[in-house]
């Protein structure tokens, strides 16, 4: 689920066939996994939105933060990455 909503989040926000790029890290003994969606809009930040009950959009962020142990933004020179750990 984290690493559709960081996509579709992509895809939503950038278009369709914008390169990104996809990074999961950690091993068998790490306590945490790391996902990472990088992509060439630097200054675009996901914002947490509160939907309402009839909207179709607007969720994804919240359920990324409940299932995540925690999320953020990095900021690149040409780049962002959105990232979440598991």
């Amino acid at each position: 689920m984290c690493v559709t909503e960081l996509l579709s989040n992509a895809i939503t926000h950038l278009g369709a066939g914008t390169p990104v790029t996809l990074r999961v890290s950690g091993s068998g003994r790490a306590t945490r996994t790391r996902v990472e969606l990088t992509d060439p809009a630097p200054r675009a930040r996901p914002v947490r939105r509160e939907a309402a009950g009839d909207d179709e959009s607007g969720r994804g962020l919240a359920l990324l933060e409940a299932v995540a142990l925690r999320w953020g933004v990095t900021q690149g020179y040409r780049t962002r990455t959105v990232w979440c750990e598991l």
